[in-house]
C-alpha cells in the first residue's frame, strides 16, 4: 500500500499528504494549522509549492473547502510555511 493521498484546494492535484500543508477547523470552529495531520476536525489541504500558495486566497480554496470565512492570520500562517 502507498502513502495516503490528498487533494490540494487549489491546484486539485492529488499528493501524498506528508507533501501538503493542513488546516483543520475544530467541531467549536476553530481554525489551526496541523503540522502531524492528526488533529480532529475538518480538514483541508494545500501544497507546499509557491504557485498554490499564492493563488490560495485568489481562488478562495479554504473558504471553499470549510464553506465559509477563514481567519485571515491562518492565511498567513500558510504562506509563511510555503518552499
Amino acid at each position: 500500500m502507498g502513502r495516503p493521498q490528498r487533494m490540494c484546494v487549489v491546484c486539485r492535484a492529488m499528493k501524498d499528504k506528508a507533501e501538503l500543508i493542513r488546516v483543520v477547523r475544530s467541531k467549536e470552529g476553530v481554525f489551526a494549522l496541523d503540522p502531524t495531520g492528526k488533529m480532529p476536525g475538518r480538514g483541508a489541504y494545500v501544497c507546499r509549492e509557491g504557485d498554490c500558495v499564492s493563488r490560495l486566497e485568489k481562488v478562495r480554496g479554504l473558504e471553499r473547502a470549510f464553506k465559509g470565512a477563514v481567519p485571515g492570520e491562518i492565511k498567513a500562517a500558510v504562506t509563511e510555511l510555503k518552499d
